[in-house]
């Protein structure tokens, strides 16, 4: 399993792998969700390189509101590319400020319980129930894109801890497919921004996903039905 500063420099290197573009949006809520599930799975982070990042970021910006790191370095330096590049000078001094002592480049940096392991949360059966009523909860605007990158980041935390994917999670791994036949496009372009595309905004990306998702897993449901009644 990588380490965050591990991770953060891939995503550098290649934002296209994991958050299709450079983007300090798209970044922030793929940390979120790695960072959320690993937590959820009973990986403890000691001094991990993220901490404190939100309070040293309101020490730059001089201000006293809380607001996310992301926010304040899309402030300073407008433009989502601009500030997705910024994040990483910006994140590479508070490192060297940093107590090295808190600082642990291994492995170690996460600690597993294993009697938190395989909790019940399972973001995947949240989207048609919660997120899908309280949007703003998970992703603090209606965002599609939001979305997308709070789910890849969730799964590879997952994959990386080697948790086996779930029955929600299995069966979300056939919608990518099912929404480049149902569109007719084979472009290798992501589910949300095959939504995106058809769409007027994020906003109404996200409430398309939300009834193809549900036209999905109906479909999914009546295959299961015919398939045990042959």
């Amino acid at each position: 399993m990588m380490n965050l500063c591990t991770l953060l420099q891939k995503i550098k290197e290649n934002p296209v792998m994991y958050i299709d573009k450079p983007s300090i949006t798209c970044l922030d809520f793929f940390v979120a969700g790695y960072l959320g599930q690993l937590s959820d799975l009973g990986a403890t982070p000691e001094g991990y390189p993220m901490e404190g990042f939100d309070e040293w970021m309101q020490e730059i910006a001089e201000t006293n509101l809380i607001k996310s790191w992301a926010r304040i370095i899309l402030f300073l330096f407008p433009g989502e590319r601009n500030a997705f590049y910024k994040f990483f000078e910006l994140f590479e001094k508070f490192i060297e400020q940093k107590d090295n002592s808190k600082i642990q480049e291994s492995e170690d940096i996460l600690r597993l319980r294993q009697d938190l392991w395989f909790p019940q949360f399972d973001i995947y059966n949240e989207i048609p129930s919660n997120i899908k009523k309280r949007p703003g909860m998970y992703l603090g605007t209606n965002s599609i894109t939001r979305l997308d990158m709070l789910l890849r980041g969730y799964s590879l935390a997952r994959r990386e801890v080697g948790v086996p994917p779930t029955e929600p999670e299995r069966e979300f791994e056939g919608f990518q497919s099912w929404i480049e036949e149902k569109y007719g496009i084979n472009s290798g372009q992501s589910w949300s921004k095959i939504i995106l595309f058809y769409s007027v905004d994020e906003h109404d990306a996200l409430h398309k996903f939300f009834e193809l998702f549900e036209e999905y897993l109906n479909r999914n449901k009546s295959l299961e039905i015919d398939e045990n009644c042959g």
